[in-house]
């Protein structure tokens, strides 16, 4: 069985009680931090039960671009679909059952990438993807989560990427986007309970 296989299935279990608040609150923080703007061409990578998604789409007017949310699990799209509790909003969020690597956009076609709670498992070939599928001066967001405070069961532990260093600090994670060929790299890190995340926001090379 392929990794993207197996994580689709991991997420499929997971998905009828999949924690929403937990992931409500890392997306309030991300989106936050990127302020991704009102007419941005957007996509949410490996989208879950679409957090990210739902809640942007909620702020943009109806004539822009609709958010489009990628991951890998049925159940996740479906839980995603079903979030969003009316055709108008669901319209908003272009769901698309896919591999998150790579995006299914042209080259230099996004204004900003938004992955919460899975950089971590897609690996470094996810932030190549990003670089493609973004315009020069485009911008990139994503949590990964803190060192100190990450306890993963043995299940997502065979799972993590092992080219994606987990951050113990947000300058950790700033020079981390750096080498990964991002500028202007800025990171937060919030402590939710137990957990913890590194919030980080970047910017593509080659804007004005």
């Amino acid at each position: 069985m392929t990794q993207s296989a197996t994580l689709a299935g991991v997420f499929d279990d997971l998905a009828p009680s999949y924690d929403h608040e937990h992931h409500e609150e890392i997306a309030r923080a991300l989106l936050a931090l990127v302020g991704p703007g009102p007419m941005d061409a957007v996509a949410d990578v490996a989208c879950g039960a679409g957090a990210v998604a739902l809640q942007l789409a909620r702020t943009r007017p109806a004539a822009a671009p609709p958010v489009l949310a990628v991951d890998m699990s049925p159940g996740m799209i479906e839980a995603g679909r079903a979030r969003a509790a009316s055709p108008v909003l669901s319209a908003a969020v272009d769901w698309r059952l896919a591999d998150a690597v790579p995006l299914p956009v042209a080259d230099h076609s996004l204004d900003v990438v938004l992955c919460a709670s899975s950089l971590h498992f897609l690996g470094g070939r996810a932030v190549a993807d990003w670089r493609r599928a973004l315009r020069p001066g485009g911008r990139v967001g994503f949590t990964l989560p803190l060192a100190t405070r990450f306890r993963p069961s043995e299940r997502f532990s065979a799972l993590l990427a092992a080219d994606v260093p987990l951050p113990g600090s947000a300058e950790e994670a700033d020079a981390w986007a750096t080498a990964s060929g991002f500028t202007d790299a800025v990171s937060r890190v919030h402590v939710l309970g137990t957990r913890g995340v590194v919030v980080t926001s970047a910017v593509t090379p080659g804007g004005r």
